[in-house]
């Protein structure tokens, strides 16, 4: 992977035979889901010090309590391979808000093979309660933070996999079948008017 630190509005061609996944990609562990027995309660405040009283407020409060969720985007639901993703609803309770976070990995423009989700409860006050997480552990370079190293929107952070490998592909998926890193896939950085602003070659 290599990071292009240029602040420009970006068209991606990606010159390889290969299949991104959102932030990552590789499929993880095939470990058997998980699911919270109790809610799992920690009071975080509100990261401005004051009341929660907006959608953005509450997933602000929840990237507050876990930061690696820094990065993720709301859920668009016209999006197709959407790998991370989050969603607030109204909760009982005046001014409460449930927090639906999902991240996903491995051929998410076909869905996603494996997914981890989570369902936190924001209360007024800011504090933070872990209704429920169910899901696989998620790979170091599935979260959608991993790996920026810069300010948001400051550079290009590029993955290239070649997929799939195996002719059919399982649920859980075999390790042996994961996408495999594409080295020495050449990448042309286009702006919006298809000028050319950079290349790069990936490592391995």
């Amino acid at each position: 992977m290599r990071s292009l630190g240029r602040p420009v509005v970006l068209a991606l061609v990606v010159v390889a035979i290969a299949a991104a996944c959102g932030a990552g990609g590789t499929p993880g562990s095939a470990s058997a889901p998980t699911t919270s027995a109790s809610p799992i309660s920690s009071a975080m405040p509100s990261p401005d010090g004051g009341p929660v009283v907006t959608p953005e407020a509450a997933v602000a409060a929840v990237v507050a309590h876990e930061p690696r969720f820094s990065g993720i985007t709301a859920r668009d639901p016209d999006a197709i391979g959407q790998a991370s993703w989050y969603e607030v609803m109204p909760a009982s309770g005046v001014g409460a808000f449930l927090v639906k976070l999902r991240i996903g990995w491995g051929d998410c423009p076909a869905g996603c093979i494996d997914e981890h989700t989570w369902i936190y409860a924001v209360a007024p006050n800011g504090d933070v309660t872990l209704q429920s997480e169910v899901g696989p552990e998620v790979p170091s370079d599935a979260w959608p933070s991993h790996g920026s190293g810069d300010d948001p929107g400051t550079g290009l952070l590029i993955t290239a996999l070649a997929g799939p490998v195996c002719p059919v592909e399982t649920i859980p998926a075999k390790p042996e079948c994961a996408p495999r890193p594409v080295a020495g896939a050449l990448i042309r950085v286009l702006d919006a008017d298809g000028v050319e602003v950079a290349t790069a070659t990936l490592d391995a």
